[in-house]
């Protein structure tokens, strides 16, 4: 019996794995189709076009850019698609370029479909025999914000196309997308981790059009949503996968932050730089989730409060045959002619006054009075907006320090001869503000470089800043003047090998 039962439960293990391998796959169809109907296009020949990669560049523009609240501009989709369009086939026109990418935002919208959504039929065998399912989703919606203006945002079907997945734990999910990039960060595979980095912000992403999709059914009707067990369960475990994430990716951050000030090639630090914005992206979209977190109980409260307490229309019980038609028709022209225009006057204005029932009123009479607190209604506490401090430098000052530590390893350099330069440099750029006080900091911080970090990120070079007694001769600054220099790290292995070469009686340094 036991066998039976495990053979039954496997059965059913497999046959909804194979279901949401089918449902995967049936996402991606609208994608396909866009290549398999860009030969049928009367207007042009857009045959040229790889029209399922910019399926993805858009479900992609109108994934990064949703917030919480907000979706993406159809404007700002369709600019930035175009340049993808035009690095496709530089050659066409811009005109031709704008309708390609309005041809597919209207096709991943489903623009004359009756709801604007993509349905296939799928089947799984089961013990009663093949049993057939309809599978319905979209890719994108178009909806309305706060402030009447129209936004896009791509579906949870849409965000498993672009991560390769579908209907899976999203906890689950976001923790192993950490975990993997802390890890290829930590090893130094930058390329790896900035493809892990964009899944983790897209697993943020949908977990908070989850919330979305839940407070927007509550607005509706609270009783969409079941708020006694499953919503308290869902905001209790959303917080504690919140504060896990908040450590996990702030721990992400500092490593990442190192692996930036540290990197010995410009390739290097602009990708480590790039991640660290997907990263801070991740956390500003966790606040905002956060936020929205210990809201949604106000909100649910208000939406109950205003859904009790709203008047249900009713129909007007106002016979017209019997108790105006046939009374007007007894009775003369001169009598007839000031009913009908007092009710036609009042039937067919702006605000049209309700008729009276009998069961309407006997209601009113018997319905209570509302309890009301006598204190009133608890006050919210305000929420205060925090001040972004600016950056004590800008981004031209790194540019250049960049520039001005880029050293050649057999030629070290004086702190003198940086600061003389570095002020050359700001006379060129004066957008580069302090540079000669951005140079002083970061040849201190090099002074107590460690090669640790290099090493463990296999790195070949390190910057170091040594004080070999020499002052400094600074109208700004005082101190040591000390000697900055690219060394070459190497193995000890090779530092052994390099010992057994020489000569017996010789010595020498690795």
């Amino acid at each position: 019996m036991g066998d039976t039962d495990d053979q039954q439960e496997w059965d059913i293990a497999a046959s909804t794995a194979f279901a949401q391998r089918v449902k995967a796959l049936a996402t991606t169809a609208p994608l396909h189709d866009l290549d398999a109907r860009k030969a049928q296009v009367q207007v042009a020949d857009y045959t040229v076009y790889q029209m399922a990669e910019l399926a993805l560049q858009a479900i992609d523009l109108v994934t990064v850019a949703m917030d919480f609240d907000t979706g993406a501009r159809p404007d700002v989709v369709l600019r930035e698609l175009a340049a993808h369009v035009a690095a496709q086939a530089p050659d066409r026109s811009s005109a031709e370029h704008q309708k390609v990418a309005r041809w597919v935002l209207e096709n991943l919208l489903n623009v004359g479909s009756a709801d604007r959504g993509f349905r296939t039929v799928y089947g799984v065998p089961g013990p009663s025999g093949y049993n057939r399912f309809l599978f319905d989703f979209k890719l994108l919606e178009e909806t309305l914000g706060a402030d009447g203006e129209p936004y896009l945002r791509a579906s949870n079907e849409a965000v498993n196309v672009l991560v390769g997945a579908l209907e899976v734990d999203l906890e689950a999910a976001h923790i192993a997308a950490d975990v993997r990039l802390d890890i290829l960060i930590k090893r130094g595979r930058l390329d790896e981790a900035q493809a892990a980095a964009q899944n983790a912000r897209y697993r943020t992403i949908q977990y908070g059009e989850m919330l979305r999709q839940r407070l927007e059914a509550t607005g509706r009707d609270v009783r969409n949503v079941d708020w006694a067990v499953t919503m308290p369960a869902f905001l209790d475990e959303a917080l504690s996968h919140i504060e896990t994430r908040y450590r996990a990716e702030n721990a992400i951050l500092v490593n990442l932050t190192e692996v930036r000030d540290t990197a010995d090639t410009a390739v290097r630090k602009a990708q480590a730089a790039r991640l660290v914005d997907v990263v801070r992206d991740c956390l500003r979209r966790h606040d905002q989730l956060q936020a929205a977190l210990q809201s949604a109980g106000h909100r649910f409260r208000v939406e109950q409060d205003r859904q009790t307490f709203t008047s249900v229309p009713s129909a007007a019980a106002l016979d017209l045959h019997t108790q105006l038609l046939v009374p007007v028709l007894a009775c003369p022209i001169e009598q007839a002619d000031p009913a009908l225009l007092s009710f036609f006057g009042a039937a067919v204005g702006l605000m049209v006054p309700p008729a009276l029932r009998l069961a309407d009123l006997f209601d009113g009479l018997i319905t209570p009075v509302t309890e009301r607190d006598i204190l009133g209604g608890q006050i919210d506490d305000p929420e205060l907006a925090q001040d972004e401090e600016p950056p004590r430098f800008p981004d031209e000052s790194y540019e250049q320090l960049d520039a001005l530590l880029n050293l050649d390893p057999d030629a070290p350099q004086r702190l003198s001869g940086m600061l003389a330069d570095a002020r050359r440099r700001q006379v060129d750029e004066p957008a580069a503000v302090d540079l000669p006080l951005l140079v002083v900091v970061r040849v201190l911080a090099l002074a107590a470089q460690e090669i640790g970090t290099a090493r463990r990120h296999h790195g070949t070079h390190v910057l170091m800043a040594v004080d070999d007694g020499v002052p400094l001769d600074d109208p700004e600054f005082g101190g040591s003047d000390l000697l900055v220099a690219r060394a070459s790290l190497r193995l000890a292995r090779d530092a052994r090998e390099d010992d057994g070469n020489r000569p017996l009686g010789k010595e020498g340094a690795a």
